[in-house]
Parts: C-alpha cells; sequence; structure tokens
C-alpha cells in the first residue's frame, strides 16, 4: 500500500524519491559513516531548487525530521534519519566559474573535487578541504578549514552569496547586501538556518603548488613538533602546513618493511612562487631526519585529494575537535602518548594551523568565533571493523580527555560528534546569542535541526 503523503511528494518532484522496498533504497540511505544505520521513509534526489523546496515544504507540513545530505561526509550521520526525509543533493554538483569575476558558483551537492576541478581550468582556486570527496555545503557552512586557510581565509570568508530555501520554502539570496544576517549567521553556524542550493565564492589565482607529506621516526615527535610549531608562526601566509600522526600505508615511496608502522608526519602545501617552494618547506625538512617522502611540485587539485583513498565510504567513524591558541610543551606531550593507539592506518590526528588571514577577520564578523586559535586539532577516528568500536571510540575520547586541558573550550563544528551538543554554546563563544535570534526569525520551529544545532529559545528536538 502506498503513502498518500510520499505519493504527494513524488508528484511535486523532478527527482527520484526512493522509499523502502525499493531496490535502490538501501544505497539511498547509507552515508559514508558505516556506524550509521538509519531508516528514513523516504530519499529524495533532488534535481533542482524547487525539488528541495518541495522536500521543505512536504517535512514542515507534516511534521517529519529532515535532513539535509551533500557531501555525506558528516561524522555524526545528520545527512539521514529514522522515519523523515532526505534532501539528497548529490545530484546538484554544476560549478559554474566566471574567471573575469573570479568567482564560481557551486551548486549545493558539490564536492570539493568537482569545484577544484571547474576553477583550477582557470587557474583558480579558494580554500577548500582536505579531501575532495567532501561537499562543498558542509565545510563551508561550518567554516572551512584547507590547504589555503592561512592565505586566504577559511572557505566561509570567501563566501560571496548564497541561495538558501528557507524553513517556511522561500528562496532567499543571502550577502553583504540582503538577507545580511542570514549571511553572516551562514559562515559558520552550520545547517541550521536552511537549505543552500548554491554557494558563489571569491578565487584566487593558483594553479601548482609544491608540498606533500614528510615522515619523520615516532621518536622524533616532540622534536618534529616543536619544530613545527616555530616554523608555523613565522612562515608566509602562501604556505599550508600541518603535522599528523599516520600508519603507514602501503605507497611505493615508503620502504615496504615500514609498512603499518606508527609515523609522525608533515603535510605541506606552498602556494607561492614554485621556485621558491623547496626553501619554504626546508624548516621541516630539517626538523629532524625524514624517513619517507612525496614531496614536489603537482596541480592543486593534485594536493588536495592525496588522502582520498584513506577515507572511503564505509569506515566506523567517530572523531573529536579543540581549538588552541599555542600548541603547548604540554599538548604535545598528550599528543606523543595517545597517537601510538592510533586504531588504524585509516586514522589520523591533524593539528591544523589557523592564523595568517584568518586572523585578520573580527570574531564577530562570520559566526566563526575562534579567531584567536592558531590550531585547530582534529581526532579522526576511522576503521573498517565495527566489532572495535567500543574500543576505538574510547580511544578517542581518552586523546580528547588528554589535550582538553590544554585547548580552548570549544572546537571546529565539522569536526564534532554527535555526542557534542553540550558544546554548541561553547563552540560559538559570544556569537551564539545572535545565532539563536538569527534562528528564531529564519526557522522559529526548528525544521533544521539535524546538526550541531542552535535552537531557537522554547524548541526542542530530541
Amino acid at each position: 500500500m502506498g503513502n498518500p503523503s510520499i505519493d504527494r511528494l513524488r508528484e511535486r518532484v523532478r527527482g527520484p524519491v526512493v522509499t523502502p522496498g525499493s531496490d535502490a533504497y538501501d544505497r539511498a540511505r547509507t552515508v559514508r559513516n558505516a556506524m550509521i544505520d538509519k531508516r528514513p521513509a523516504a530519499v529524495v534526489h533532488c534535481a533542482d531548487t524547487g525539488d528541495v523546496r518541495a522536500v521543505v515544504d512536504f517535512a514542515r507540513d507534516t511534521g517529519v525530521d529532515l535532513a539535509v545530505r551533500g557531501g555525506g561526509h558528516s561524522v555524526p550521520g545528520f545527512g539521514t534519519c529514522d522515519g523523515g526525509v532526505v534532501a539528497d543533493l548529490s545530484a546538484m554538483r554544476t560549478v559554474r566559474v566566471d574567471p573575469a569575476a573570479r568567482t564560481a558558483l557551486a551548486e549545493g551537492g558539490a564536492t570539493w573535487g568537482d569545484f577544484d576541478a571547474a576553477t583550477h581550468a582557470f587557474g583558480l582556486a579558494t580554500t577548500g578541504g582536505i579531501i575532495s570527496t567532501t561537499g562543498v555545503g558542509g565545510l563551508t557552512l561550518g567554516g572551512g578549514i584547507g590547504y589555503l586557510s592561512r592565505g586566504l581565509g577559511l572557505s566561509c570568508d570567501n563566501l560571496v552569496s548564497a541561495d538558501v530555501v528557507t524553513a517556511d520554502g522561500d528562496l532567499v539570496v543571502a550577502s553583504g547586501k540582503e538577507h545580511d544576517d542570514l549571511f553572516w549567521a551562514l559562515r559558520g553556524g552550520g545547517g541550521n538556518f536552511g537549505v543552500v542550493t548554491s554557494f558563489r565564492f571569491r578565487l584566487a589565482p593558483l594553479t601548482d603548488v609544491y608540498g606533500g607529506l614528510m615522515l619523520y621516526e615516532p621518536d622524533d615527535a616532540v622534536t618534529v613538533l616543536r619544530a613545527y610549531r616555530e616554523a608555523i608562526s613565522a612562515a608566509p601566509d602562501r604556505l599550508g602546513a600541518f603535522p599528523a600522526f599516520q600508519i603507514a600505508p602501503p605507497l611505493p615511496f615508503i620502504p615496504e618493511d615500514r609498512h603499518g608502522d606508527l609515523f609522525i608526519a608533515v603535510v605541506a602545501c606552498w602556494a607561492g612562487p614554485p621556485g621558491e617552494g623547496e626553501r619554504a618547506l626546508r624548516p621541516f625538512r630539517d626538523a629532524a631526519p625524514v624517513v619517507a617522502e612525496h614531496v614536489g611540485p603537482m596541480p592543486y587539485p593534485a594536493m588536495n585529494s592525496l588522502f582520498d583513498a584513506l577515507t572511503p565510504p564505509g569506515l566506523q567513524h567517530y572523531w573529536k575537535a579543540a581549538f588552541a591558541t599555542e600548541l603547548t610543551d604540554e599538548a604535545i606531550a598528550a599528543h606523543v602518548a595517545h597517537a601510538p593507539g592510533l586504531p588504524a592506518v585509516n586514522s589520523t590526528v591533524h593539528i591544523y594551523p589557523i592564523d595568517g588571514a584568518c586572523h585578520r577577520v573580527a570574531p564577530d564578523a562570520t559566526a566563526f568565533a575562534y579567531r584567536d586559535a592558531s590550531f585547530a586539532a582534529v581526532i579522526a577516528g576511522m576503521w573498517p571493523d565495527a566489532t572495535a568500536n567500543e574500543a576505538n571510540v574510547a580511544w578517542v575520547r581518552d586523546y580528547f580527555d588528554a589535550i582538553a586541558p590544554h585547548s580552548q573550550e570549544g572546537g571546529y563544528v565539522n569536526f564534532m560528534a554527535g555526542d557534542d551538543q553540550s558544546r554548541i554554546r561553547a563552540n560559538y563563544r559570544g556569537n551564539y546569542d545572535r545565532l539563536v535570534e538569527v534562528k528564531r526569525a529564519y526557522d522559529p520551529g526548528n525544521l533544521f535541526h539535524l546538526n550541531q544545532n542552535i535552537r531557537p529559545e522554547g524548541v526542542s528536538h530530541p
């Protein structure tokens, strides 16, 4: 027997509506984090903004949960739900570049791989993430830390405007000139305020970069982290680099007898004049003996996809995040003590620099409040075996507890776990109350609550 409400939804949309019992249902309901196993009543593969409006209207009018999925990388699995409806934007992936204006318009389902391919053809780029399969939308709405952050700012700092379907089904354009309160909130406030069906970004000239990764013995971790701390604070903004703890995958540039061993790494991306790249990376190369490396000139899209193979769909995910003003000796000691517990080659710990251009934006200029933070650490627990979940989740939590005393109160919302809702006020600091006001203006009923949720007063959801 059909569902009359779902049947009416089918009549309003152009894209496929996938429901339980369909051969395509299991694939449609699946997100990248295999720890998440939910069964929505319908998944709508939106073909255009009109479809998005129809799904929003359906969820609001029927009172069911609404999940919005772009790239599907949400670690807590916010791109799906039980018994509700999913607005899947993955068919909306067009990226249009205006080389004269140095801008690009990306639809809400585009990935950074889509974006980089389109803009690279014109010798242009903006700050993306670290994995090319990440959705443009999710990364930008949470802030957007990437290789180019120190030189160009966060992804959200390069956002010029956004087309947004609000909770009442209206389509509005948010920019510095119209709906500027919404535009402010979108730049770091997550998916709390509507469905962004397209993003317009400012671009900068960039074709090739000089970079890659260098691996050092774990016994040199303290030395490397201290050297990194000093080097990055003095480095030109065009250098993006971060330390990482990584189990060596079976790659040809790593000695075969070291595959599976733990290393401390530095991942670097020089976006300045190519001839200056080797000199820019020299402080990292001199920090300690390099066991193996894959460093050289490469197209920026190649740099932005170096780690894609380590993060395939279907892994178990549990992450924690923290901001810090300094990478103190005490924090370094905590990292060195807990990193050897990395549960799988897919897992990693990154310590991203967010100084440079990120610091030249006022903390209240966008919703992203931590403009005094110099580092964003992420403990990215990823592993293939579900039977190891309890032990590996405990490792992530213990690791986070160890660095928390040396960190700021809040963390990067894009790296938060599903059990981090209690940190939401801390994540936005003094911007939180203003975000609540914007939420009340655009989503007073909290339709968009499957996220790191900013609740309007008097409304709560599970």
